[in-house]
C-alpha cells in the first residue's frame, strides 16, 4: 500500500526494467517515519488530531482537503485539481471504488467491501497515505537518491556505472530522466513513468527505435505531455490496427488487464497504468463494434510513430 518501488517498464524497450526500493527498515527508522507523518500531517491538515487520521470515518473529505491545501500552499498540478472517484457498476457486493489524484495517481479498494460507501472510504485511505507518504523527504528526487537507483538499475542489468554518462545506452537515458525530474516527488514522476510503460505495451517505444530516434530525444519529448483524450484515442487506434492484423488480440489483452489491475488492487498499488490500458483497450473495442469500417486508408497514416508523437 505505500510501497516505494518504483517501476518503469516501460523503459524496458531502452533494454532497462527499472525497479528502485528505498527500504524502510528497522524499528528506529519506522519511528521516524511515523514521525514525519504525523508532523505533515500536522502541516497539511492542522486541525486533524494525527493520530486519529486514519481512524476517522470521513477520510474522503479529508483526502480532498489535503490536496486542497497542498495546491493552495504551492500549486502541485494546479491543471487537475479535483479528487475523481469512479464506482464500478456492480449488482451486490463485493463493491469496486477507484480514486484518483490530482496528476493523475490511481488507488482502490484493496478489501472486501460489502457496501459502495465502504469501498469509496477504503480507496480514499490508501489515497491519503499514499499522498502522505509522497511528501516525506524519501520520496523526492534527489541526488543521492539518483545515484542509490542508477547503482541498483546497473545491478539489476549488464551495464556498468560509466553508461550513465552515455544517453545512448539503457542506463544513461534512466539517468538522463532522473536527471531531468530532480526535486519532483515519486506521485509526480509516476506520470511520466506510466506514459513510458504505455508507450512500451503499445510497441511506440520500438517503433520509435527503429526510426533512429535516440532515448535522450524521446524522453525529452514526452517530458512535455500528460496522459490525455488525444493520446488515449490515438493507441486505441492502433490497438485497432493490431486486431485486424491478429483478429482476438483485443480481447485477449483486455482480458490480462482486468486481472493484472484487479490484482494491483488488492495489493494496494499504484493502479493508473493498469486501468489505462483498460481503458485504451475498451476505447478500441467500442470503437470496432460501433464502427465496422473504422479502418481507412488515413488511418494508415496515424500509424505507431505517428500516434506516440507526431514525428
Amino acid at each position: 500500500m505505500t510501497s516505494s518501488k518504483l517501476y518503469s517498464p516501460g523503459l524496458q524497450e531502452f533494454r532497462h526494467e527499472d525497479t528502485v526500493q528505498q527500504a524502510h527498515t528497522g524499528r528506529p527508522k519506522m519511528d521516524r517515519t511515523l514521525e514525519s507523518l504525523r508532523h505533515i500531517i500536522a502541516q497539511v491538515l492542522p486541525h486533524r488530531d494525527p493520530a486519529l487520521v486514519f481512524k476517522d470515518l470521513n477520510v474522503v473529505s479529508m483526502l480532498q482537503e489535503f490536496w486542497e491545501s497542498k495546491q493552495q500552499q504551492r500549486a502541485a498540478f494546479p491543471s487537475e485539481g479535483v479528487v475523481v472517484y469512479e464506482s464500478l457498476p456492480s449488482p451486490g457486493p463485493p463493491f469496486v471504488s477507484y480514486v484518483t489524484l490530482p496528476g493523475g495517481s490511481c488507488f482502490g479498494n484493496f478489501q472486501c467491501c460489502l457496501s459502495r460507501a465502504e469501498a469509496r472510504r477504503d480507496a480514499a485511505k490508501v489515497a491519503l497515505i499514499n499522498s502522505l507518504f509522497n511528501e516525506l523527504p524519501s520520496r523526492r528526487i534527489t541526488k543521492e537518491f539518483i545515484m542509490e537507483s542508477v547503482q541498483e538499475a546497473v545491478a539489476s542489468t549488464s551495464g556498468t556505472l560509466d553508461d550513465a554518462d552515455d544517453p545512448s545506452t539503457s542506463i544513461g537515458a534512466y539517468h538522463y530522466m532522473l536527471e531531468s525530474n530532480m526535486g519532483k516527488t515519486m506521485l509526480e514522476f509516476q506520470e511520466l513513468m506510466t506514459i513510458f510503460q504505455l508507450l512500451h505495451w503499445n510497441g511506440s517505444l520500438k517503433a520509435l527505435r527503429e526510426t533512429k530516434c535516440s532515448r535522450q530525444e524521446v524522453i525529452s519529448y514526452y517530458s512535455q505531455y500528460s496522459l490525455d483524450e488525444k493520446m488515449r484515442s490515438h493507441m486505441a487506434l492502433d490497438w485497432i490496427m493490431k486486431e485486424k492484423e491478429s483478429p482476438g488480440i483485443l480481447s485477449q489483452e483486455l482480458r490480462m488487464a482486468l486481472r493484472e489491475l484487479e490484482e494491483a488492487r488488492k495489493a494496494g498499488q499504484e493502479l493508473r497504468f493498469y486501468k489505462e490500458k483498460k481503458e485504451i483497450l475498451s476505447l478500441a473495442l467500442t470503437q470496432i463494434y460501433s464502427d465496422p469500417d473504422t479502418s481507412s486508408p488515413s488511418d494508415d497514416q496515424l500509424s505507431l510513430t505517428a500516434l506516440c508523437g507526431y514525428h
